[in-house]
């Protein structure tokens, strides 16, 4: 075990329910993380009492300007301060087992690799198809409304990479943003969260730039538990950040032509193809 990294780790919150994320905080006071910045995005700041007597904890409070930019207040301390490693992770996360020690371990092991997130299962054990390919706009728009779900379980079988078991480590072109942990030299060459993205897409543009410079794995040997819900998909005030940050990202990275995202997604399903037998 390598006692020298150090690795901080930064949640962004709003109005979160307490026991929730007390649940994290306990997960991450279990792990090797030196230090956990708190940015509060709520109205007011009634959280903070939750997490007063823990000196591993900064709490910030802040105008909400959006998650990424929420996050990029830890990021800075971060890297700025010298850290090995920064975890990004979502409130509702939580873990038993010693997820970011392996995390690290492989990280150590694996100079070329910038950005590895673990299994994320549901509260139940069920998985999350968290694994994805560079979108298109089909992928972002025609299949969040398409009304035949015949046609849109095919289009989730290509994108949410459902094609292999996902219990084998792989590189994957775009990685979920409620648990990224990530190498900071990589970090000091690509950035951090592209602030003009208020919330969704922000994970999705920082993973393709990570990808860029280094690899982006899925390590389902050590695995989160995740009470995930698809808010976009119940509330017009989300849908409407969801859609506006999906127009931000293909006027960012291309609508139709992105040599990129053709390159390494055929890298991806070729990988896929080789797992599954299929070449």
């Amino acid at each position: 075990m390598n006692t020298t990294r150090t690795i901080n780790a930064s949640i962004v919150t709003y109005l979160t329910p307490p026991d929730e994320l007390k649940k994290l905080i306990d997960s991450l006071e279990r792990s090797p993380v030196h230090r956990i910045y708190v940015i509060d995005h709520s109205p007011d700041t009634s959280i903070k009492s939750c997490l007063e007597g823990n000196d591993r904890i900064i709490y910030h409070h802040e105008e909400n300007l959006g998650y990424g930019r929420g996050h990029n207040y830890g990021i800075a301390a971060s890297v700025e301060s010298g850290a090995d490693y920064h975890l990004v992770v979502n409130p509702d996360v939580y873990w038993t087992d010693p997820v970011i020690q392996s995390l690290a371990d492989y990280m150590d092991a694996n100079p070329d690799c910038g950005l590895v997130m673990p299994k994320i299962l549901y509260p139940d054990g069920e998985t999350q198809y968290l694994c994805k390919m560079l979108p298109s706009p089909t992928d972002l728009i025609v299949r969040r409304f398409i009304p035949v779900k015949g046609v849109r379980r095919r289009l989730n079988t290509r994108y949410e990479l459902r094609g292999f078991d996902y219990d084998t480590p792989m590189e994957v072109p775009s990685l979920s943003g409620c648990f990224m942990f990530m190498r900071c030299d990589v970090l000091r060459k690509v950035g951090y969260f592209d602030p003009r993205f208020f919330m969704y897409a922000e994970d999705l543009d920082l993973c393709r730039r990570i990808g860029s410079q280094s690899k982006t794995v899925f390590y389902p040997k050590v695995s989160v538990y995740h009470a995930y819900a698809k808010g976009s998909y119940h509330n017009r005030r989300l849908l409407r950040y969801h859609l506006n940050s999906t127009f931000k990202y293909f006027n960012k990275w291309g609508w139709l032509f992105d040599s990129e995202r053709r390159r390494r997604n055929r890298e991806c399903q070729r990988l896929i193809d080789v797992l599954c037998h299929k070449i």
